[in-house]
């Protein structure tokens, strides 16, 4: 178990500083609803050009939606606010990875990869088997960020990729 993730466990919620990074990685609190919901829309925004709200409805309440189930929500910040975050629904042995998203001015400081990370490390620690991910099969920076991290394609369609990471026992 890595340094951090024994923290987490020792310390639940509590801030860390990403490894040779200027920013932090910690679990959402109700007080991020606000900032989370925007920045997650604006990455959609940027994507499609136009946002339904109405097919977000997790954004509404992430607390109620996420982390009541007792599903992980991270978020990354810095001293200028939430520059990222990253959700983890897990189901037994399986779990998805969701809601992974960066403010489009902070991309490009490995914010990303440090969530994804860290949310395979607490898929690893509940025991989880299998992360499996969906993506846009035209979302290429995506494909290419789940890729560096160890997931591999296993199904596609005519609008998305389908991406897992075994986890061993």
């Amino acid at each position: 178990m890595s340094e951090i993730a024994s923290m987490r466990m020792r310390m639940p919620g509590e801030t860390k500083l990403s490894p040779g990074r200027d920013f932090t990685i910690r679990a959402f609190r109700s007080q991020d609803q606000v900032a989370t919901r925007e920045l997650v829309l604006e990455g959609l925004g940027e994507r499609w050009g136009v946002i339904d709200e109405s097919r977000n409805p997790d954004l509404d309440d992430i607390a109620t939606f996420y982390v009541s189930k007792g599903h992980m929500v991270l978020i990354a910040e810095d001293d200028s606010g939430i520059l990222g975050s990253g959700a983890l629904v897990v189901t037994d042995r399986r779990a998805q990875m969701v809601r992974v998203s960066v403010r489009a001015t902070e991309r490009r400081r490995g914010i990303a990869s440090a969530i994804v990370e860290e949310l395979v490390e607490i898929a690893r620690e509940r025991g989880v088997r299998r992360i499996e991910v969906e993506t846009n099969n035209d979302w290429h920076s995506a494909i290419r960020l789940y890729e560096r991290h160890g997931f591999v394609e296993y199904a596609r369609d005519a609008e998305s990729v389908y991406l897992a990471r075994e986890l061993p026992e």
